[in-house]
């Protein structure tokens, strides 16, 4: 049987993610994939406690919290997936830690460690967008965590995942940046269904390295 292919997809708050998540599944469904969709944190004890408790406990005790739900994620949910021939599609994964756990005040090299034996997506998926639509967009829902309270956040969150798609890539994982403004969540979904690597070479992405070099 022919391991499934494993894809992350991560971006700012109000980028889009969900929205392209189920169109992506679909386009994945359509072509006649065997596709299992899941999110971190987990609805695992561990995801269900970040998720509880992500308003009061911060950085460091954090980033370790979230680096476990998604070791257990890897093992019990995303691995058994893959080795049955399925596709996985996670919302949020390392990227999203390099990303949010920075603006919580935690350095790089330690959550470059913390991540340093997870499985590594096949494709990473970036998804970004102008700071002002996603500053509109998330004034337009409302805000769903603390971070959202925060008016410099979309521009910090940009920046900052420009700097883990240089480390993911530093560390052999394919990454795809999709600037999800102005085009529609089935054209989104399309390119990144193009993009996935063929199956023959699924999940050896290296884990990310502690001092990644800057291209």
């Amino acid at each position: 049987m022919t391991r499934g292919m494993f894809v992350s997809i991560d971006g700012p708050s109000g980028a889009g993610k969900s929205t392209t998540i189920k169109a992506l599944y679909d386009e994945l469904a359509g072509r006649g994939i065997d596709v299992h969709r899941t999110v971190e944190p987990t609805t695992s004890d561990v995801g269900r406690f970040v998720s509880a408790h992500f308003a009061h406990i911060r950085g460091h005790a954090l980033a370790c919290l979230v680096a476990a739900d998604r070791y257990e994620h890897a093992e019990h949910e995303i691995e058994p997936r893959l080795t049955a021939g399925q596709m996985v599609i996670t919302d949020r994964y390392v990227a999203s830690t390099l990303v949010m756990q920075q603006l919580d005040g935690v350095p790089l090299p330690f959550l470059l460690a913390l991540n340093a034996h997870v499985l590594m997506p096949d494709l990473a998926v970036i998804l970004t967008a102008d700071p002002g639509l996603i500053a509109e967009r998330i004034a337009a829902r409302g805000p769903h965590n603390r971070f959202h309270r925060d008016p410099t956040a979309p521009g910090r969150e940009v920046a900052l995942y420009e700097e883990a798609t240089r480390a993911l890539r530093s560390a052999g994982v394919p990454v795809l940046v999709v600037d999800n403004g102005s085009v529609t969540p089935t054209e989104v979904a399309a390119a990144i269904a193009d993009a996935i690597p063929d199956p023959s070479v699924a999940s050896t992405a290296p884990p990310p390295p502690t001092n990644p070099q800057e291209p």
